[in-house]
């Protein structure tokens, strides 16, 4: 009897052992080196989406690469494959405050002379680097015209459905 006992107990003890070198241990996690591709959609506190990839391809980055917000980037970390969440992710860890200082006021000579600006038009501009850039009038008066540079989601939480499809492991050695 007590040999029985002895080699039930032995049996689950060998069968994860087993398990365990094939690789069927529990899920890999996401982590910093790892390239993720994951399903979302952002949606603002008022419940507008601002931007998701249902219907289009994956978001697909790479983990500590700075790629995508620092709040995203948190909320993936950790997540298995399959694995869904909703995270709340503050300004702070998203686009940043809002900032006074990215209000930038332009002459009315600069602009072209047939154009009649008015507040909510956007303006585009290039860049020194070629980036074409595009901002909206918020004030305009006799002289002048005011361009917000903000990111448009600056100051704002932003809340995230988040669904991890794929891991790829960072096979580089350091």
């Amino acid at each position: 009897m007590i040999k029985k006992l002895h080699i039930a107990l032995m049996i689950p003890i060998l069968l994860s052992t087993v398990l365990i070198t094939a690789g069927c241990s529990a899920a890999k996690t996401a982590k910093s080196g790892d390239t993720v591709k994951v399903d979302y959609t952002g949606k603002l506190s008022d419940g507008t989406v601002f931007d998701t990839s249902t219907g289009k391809t994956p978001l697909q980055f790479t983990l500590g690469a700075n790629q995508v917000i620092p709040g995203f980037e948190k909320a993936v970390t950790g997540m298995k494959v399959g694995e869904s969440k909703t995270v709340t992710i503050p300004a702070a860890d998203a686009y940043g405050p809002y900032r006074d200082d990215l209000l930038i006021v332009v002459d009315r000579t600069r602009l072209p002379q047939d154009m009649v600006p008015q507040v909510g038009q956007k303006l585009q501009a290039t860049q020194a680097d070629g980036t074409v850039v595009v901002y909206p009038i918020v004030k305009v008066d006799d002289t002048t015209v005011t361009l917000d540079t903000n990111n448009p989601l600056a100051g704002k939480d932003l809340t995230f459905e988040i669904k991890l499809l794929e891991i790829t492991a960072n096979t580089t050695t350091k």
